[in-house]
């Protein structure tokens, strides 16, 4: 342990880190980021009393939700697993961290943001990066061969986080696959139609959905002169379309990737095409994509997708967009991505490329992506078995952040709790009948509430629901023992009546349940 003089040394210089950060006016998270070491240095001097001094922050790349943030979360979450229920879905759950060698090799260049564990007891361990591989995992283990699942659970990344963005280490993913042999295309068009259902359900704002397939872009890769060994890494830069400018990405493509000029010019002729049934229709009589037998399956599919499509009545929010590319090593077919759209005259981001988001507004961030990926459970399974899989992740962390900004904005107040009735008194001396009241509530399935003191005030009680949203209260005194009543009285207009103790629970249902 460093003396304490070199620690106050260090301190110092920390905190003239910091000021000229400041001073330079550096990014908050680079700012951030400086002053955690700095508490951190302090934290390790100790108080006066030579007590250790807690570092309170939250880990990097991870929050804490307060009860308001989680009634939102609680609300989104509700949506989305009605809706996968509807469709008749199961749940599973898998552990949070799987055998390092399941999750590597599985992500082509995001592998490098697997966070692993310390060797214990033998094995080496990452904490699960999605919820896909070790689904395929559970596949392939339990040797099922179909089966339509959810499953909701934290994922983690060792990202840099940018938290402003949305980008967390730590955070939900919402995932809905359908796995097992069916005729092609009706599993992928459910996918597309739940994303249209949730999207419509959480009232975010206009969307748009962008669909596209592996084979169409593997086979455009071919006919345009892309080596065979360079297909996941053009990919990649491809994926980087919604980011960056076609400039920029046809750089990196040429000058990081080794990638002949001309070829990057016939690659950014395609990715700048969108349309619907008649582009499948166009490009499978376009002279060089026709040669390919790959992409000529992949657009023969997407006519099939959208004819489904058009029957879940959808096909208003989805676009057949040739520069998706979806950037993760496992997809083998139809790709996907809903992202929002601001619509009116917003200034187009730099970010913005091609005029991809044409008339449609200015794409604001993905909020859900998917694919069929048909090949990562035979991975696992030692003779090879294929399990045909197709599913959807709701970027749940993006939705929340939305509903977020709404309620702030909105003068509507978010209840935390649940509470239907609160137990109140008038006079002194009711503690035990308020309780008992409680009690016979509780028992018969009433969310209900009680002051924990023994003489409050009426006035605070009314307070406390007013405060909390809590509807009725149910307020007892001498009189209403007397006569078997208590007087319900509605919070909000402050009418009351009363009511036979017998006929409370009915009373309080029938009001709450409206």
């Amino acid at each position: 342990m460093a003396d304490k003089a070199e620690i106050q040394e260090a301190i110092k210089t920390q905190g003239e880190v910091v000021r000229k950060l400041k001073a330079e006016k550096a990014s908050k998270e680079q700012i951030d980021e400086e002053v955690a070491k700095l508490l951190e240095l302090k934290a390790q001097l100790g108080g006066d009393d030579g007590k250790h001094v807690f570092v309170l922050k939250t880990a990097k790349g991870t929050r804490d939700y307060n009860p308001k943030q989680m009634a939102i979360r609680e609300k989104v979450f509700n949506t989305i697993i009605s809706c996968f229920k509807r469709h008749g879905a199961e749940t599973i759950d898998t552990p949070v961290f799987e055998l390092k060698e399941t999750l590597t090799g599985k992500y082509g260049e995001d592998s490098k943001l697997i966070y692993d564990l310390k060797d214990q007891g033998g094995e080496l361990l990452s904490l699960r990066y999605d919820l896909t591989v070790p689904f395929a995992r559970y596949l392939a283990m339990n040797k099922i061969t179909n089966i339509k699942r959810y499953h909701i659970a934290k994922v983690y990344r060792r990202d840099n986080p940018a938290m402003t963005r949305g980008r967390y280490r730590e955070f939900y993913q919402c995932d809905f696959d359908i796995a097992g042999q069916y005729d092609p295309m009706i599993p992928d068009a459910e996918c597309l139609k739940i994303v249209h259902e949730i999207l419509n359900e959480l009232e975010l704002g206009d969307f748009r959905i962008k669909v596209n397939d592996r084979r169409i872009l593997d086979g455009m890769f071919a006919v345009c002169g892309v080596p065979d060994e360079k297909f996941r890494t053009i990919c990649s830069t491809v994926d980087k379309l919604d980011k960056m400018s076609w400039e920029d990405v046809k750089n990196e493509m040429v000058n990081e990737k080794g990638l002949a000029p001309e070829v990057a010019d016939q690659i950014g002729e395609y990715v700048s095409m969108q349309g619907g049934m008649d582009l499948a229709e166009k490009l499978l009589q376009d002279p060089k994509l026709s040669q390919s037998k790959q992409a000529c399956a992949g657009l023969t599919d997407m006519k099939q997708l959208f004819s489904y499509l058009q029957l879940f009545r959808v096909t208003d929010k989805v676009v057949f967009d040739l520069s998706l590319a979806r950037g993760l090593d496992y997809y083998t077919g139809v790709i996907y991505e809903a992202v929002l759209t601001q619509s009116g005259p917003a200034p187009a981001p730099p970010q913005q490329q091609n005029g991809a988001a044409g008339e449609e507004g200015v794409s604001v961030g993905s909020v859900a992506g998917g694919g069929r990926y048909d090949g990562l459970v035979g991975m696992f399974d030692p003779k090879g078995r294929k399990v045909p899989c197709v599913g959807v992740s709701i970027g749940i962390e993006r939705v929340f952040s939305i509903m977020e900004q709404k309620a702030e904005a909105s003068a509507e107040k978010v209840r935390t709790t649940e509470t239907q009735v609160m137990v109140a008194s008038a006079q002194k001396n009711l503690l035990e009948e308020r309780l008992k009241l409680t009690a016979e509530l509780w028992d018969a399935g009433i969310k209900a509430e009680v002051m924990y003191k023994k003489n409050p005030k009426l006035l605070s009680q009314l307070q406390h629901c007013e405060d909390t949203g809590i509807p009725l209260v149910a307020i007892i005194g001498e009189q209403e023992l007397k006569d078997g009543v208590v007087k319900l009285r509605t919070v909000a207009s402050r009418e009351e009546m009363d009511v036979l103790r017998a006929e409370l629970v009915e009373e309080i249902k029938k009001r709450t349940l409206q």
